[in-house]
């Protein structure tokens, strides 16, 4: 006759039901993620408690894989999201890295670009003191010049060069029509070069009776200077002369004794209006 299991509150589960409940209780552990970080080593194992001898006699083929898949999917799943936050770490800080040196490159362009317009304008300023410098230096010349020009027009100067007065004005005699001389002589010889002592225009060219060939000029100031006894003309009625342009030169024609030049200043064309000749170019800056 067969013996009976006991059965009842005080019987001892059989192997097969301890094997479930091992399997129930890694189940749930894997599920709440306990398995893989706290009871791992236990459950590879073989269970989730201390295995008996006996236990330890009887395996079956599903205790040992049953215990480990949870341990090994829950360990690569924990490596997964480790490498995964690491990667995302280092994209992170590639990323701020990338920015912080997108932000220098564009701080040193910006710099740069300053650099560049301050160079231009201090170029530029530079252009404009040189221009305004060429501008004074040309405005400069061109007073000179016309101070030059007008100290040229109103230079006066002797009308013989390296001569001397020989006969003063208001000289007296009966050689003169008018009892006294008109004018002053100047030492010249035939042929001597006579030159107007000023700018004028020529107003008479020509015979002039008592006075031989002759040239009256009308001076810029408004006088008038006459030269007389002339061998011979260089110049014609309206020809503007400036000081030292030669108007013919000396000889011994019309009323005159010998060869030299007649010099006369006057206040008008026409005769009688003459002044002292020495007075006169002494006024203008001639040393005589």
């Amino acid at each position: 006759m067969a013996l009976a299991r006991p059965t009842g509150r005080h019987r001892a589960p059989g192997r097969k039901t301890r094997t479930s409940a091992g399997i129930a209780s890694a189940a749930a552990l894997a599920t709440s993620g306990v398995v893989g970080t706290l009871a791992g080593p236990a459950f590879a194992a073989g269970g989730g408690t201390p295995a008996t001898e006996a236990d330890s006699a009887i395996e079956t083929p599903d205790t040992v894989p049953m215990g480990a898949i949870p341990v090994a999917l829950d360990s690569a799943t924990a490596s997964s999201a480790v490498q995964e936050m690491r990667m995302q770490h280092t994209g992170t800080t590639q990323m701020l890295a990338a920015h912080s040196l997108s932000d220098e490159v564009a701080d040193q362009a910006v710099i740069q670009k300053r650099e560049a317009l301050a160079r231009m304008e201090a170029a530029a300023e530079a252009r404009r003191k040189a221009e305004a410098r060429a501008q004074e230096i040309r405005e400069a010349k061109e007073r000179a010049d016309r101070e030059a020009e007008r100290q040229r027009l109103n230079a006066y100067r002797l009308p013989v060069v390296g001569t001397h007065v020989t006969t003063d004005y208001r000289a007296g005699g009966g050689q003169w029509s008018s009892g006294s001389h008109t004018g002053i002589d100047f030492r010249a010889s035939t042929g001597t070069p006579v030159v107007a002592v000023g700018a004028g225009t020529v107003v008479e060219a020509g015979w002039g009776g008592a006075y031989g060939y002759n040239v009256v000029l009308k001076m810029n100031d408004g006088s008038y200077t006459q030269y007389g006894h002339l061998s011979s003309l260089s110049v014609s009625v309206g020809q503007r002369m400036m000081p030292g342009d030669q108007l013919g030169r000396a000889g011994s024609t019309g009323n005159s004794s010998g060869a030299h030049l007649h010099f006369e200043a006057r206040t008008g064309a026409d005769y009688g209006s003459d002044v002292n000749p020495l007075a006169y170019l002494r006024a203008h800056g001639v040393k005589v």
